[in-house]
């Protein structure tokens, strides 16, 4: 079985979807892997040293998305203005595609449409399920952890103010304020890197228990108003709430938000579109100069006015929609990402077969289309087609 692994086309991505380490697994293993040259350049993963490990080195991606049966990406399926044809069209029918694709986010609709039409079997990482099994698969926690570490860096690159209190010969400066919304894996490395530049935190989860472990890091909580048993979902997950309920969140975080120099939000419900927590008047309202970084943006985003892939400045407040941050540390973010894939491959493949048992929650919940349908149930919801 034949392994591709595209440079990716993305503007500014530096991440590959597998080192020169995980390449050597997978020869061991059987595989032939043919990398596209120069595809990890980007994250110091060279060419020779994918060739060491046992690589074929290939010119260009149309001769992998030919002969691969299975195809290795970080990033969704997007249009390459080089070869002036979307990568959909260079994939064929059977073959398997593994990446991010964020199917529910509004934005990815039509490419999901062509996936399904040009009878590709699409695995979507952001769907594969946060339990104890898929623990060493999950891409997603492993780039949440990069995204939580590097959007709060990145926000106070922003700020015109000192992340710490600052005592200095004319007086002293009060610390900046850091509320994380949505403290999950992301939310969690965003506390604790905030807290580390020594800003005073603050946080807000509808769950009881990540607000619970947001505490635990020293973070003042701020109560939702949303009733448990609406809140938390299959796994522990957020569950959408009903609109009423969503505008109590709102009034309730309202104040707090207004008070913070930076807002990080990463409130998700899986396989769906992102709640809309931060509306357009809230931000008229912030303070000037703050800063909100939506890393949630892939799927639709928790504030009203995030730019989708962009930073925008709006009544005086920093937005900030930048959509691979993990991909502003590629060193780190390709070793975690790639030892995920190689472990998800090895997880799928039996007697050197893919083998999709679609009992199996790991495939069930992460599988987008197959044989010309789409399956995934987000994407189904978000399309209008459930």
């Amino acid at each position: 079985m034949i392994i591709g692994i595209p440079k990716e086309i993305m503007h500014d991505e530096a991440r590959v979807a597998a080192t020169p380490e995980t390449v050597g697994k997978f020869v061991n293993d059987g595989f032939e892997v043919w990398v596209e040259k120069s595809a990890g350049d980007g994250a110091l993963y060279h060419d020779e040293d994918y060739v060491k490990a046992g690589a074929k080195m290939v010119d260009g991606p149309e001769t992998i998305y030919e002969n691969a049966e299975m195809i290795l990406k970080v990033k969704e399926p997007l249009f390459n203005e080089k070869l002036g044809k979307h990568e959909v069209e260079m994939m064929h029918k059977g073959q398997l595609l593994i990446t991010f694709i964020h199917p529910a986010s509004p934005v990815n609709h039509e490419m999901v449409k062509k996936l399904t039409k040009q009878g590709v079997t699409a695995i979507t990482l952001d769907g594969i399920p946060r339990i104890s099994r898929a623990q060493n698969l999950d891409a997603l926690t492993s780039m949440s952890t990069c995204a939580g570490y590097k959007g709060i860096i990145m926000a106070a690159d922003h700020l015109t103010t000192f992340m710490p209190q600052m005592f200095t010969a004319v007086g002293r400066i009060e610390p900046a304020k850091v509320m994380v919304i949505g403290v999950g894996v992301a939310g969690l490395q965003a506390l604790a890197t905030a807290k580390r530049l020594g800003a005073i935190t603050y946080a807000a989860d509808i769950r009881p228990m990540a607000a619970e472990n947001a505490g635990s890091l020293g973070a003042k909580i701020t109560e939702t108003g949303v009733p448990a048993e609406l809140a938390v979902g299959e796994g522990g997950y957020a569950k959408r709430l009903p609109d009423d309920v969503l505008i109590v969140e709102r009034e309730k975080l309202k104040e707090t938000i207004q008070q913070m120099d930076i807002v990080f939000c990463s409130a998700l419900i899986p396989g769906k579109v992102a709640p809309i927590i931060i509306t357009e008047e809230m931000v008229k309202g912030m303070k000037r100069g703050s800063v909100i970084v939506d890393i949630s943006i892939d799927q639709g985003g928790n504030c009203e006015l995030t730019p989708a892939g962009g930073i925008e400045k709006k009544y005086g407040v920093t937005l900030m929609g930048v959509k691979n941050i993990p991909g502003m540390l590629p060193t780190s973010s390709t070793w975690m990402f790639a030892n995920n894939l190689y472990n998800l491959v090895k997880y799928l493949v039996k007697d050197g077969k893919v083998v999709l048992d679609r009992t199996d929650e790991v495939i069930a919940k992460s599988l987008v289309c197959i044989d010309g349908e789409l399956v995934h149930v987000g994407a189904r919801e978000a399309m209008g087609l459930a």
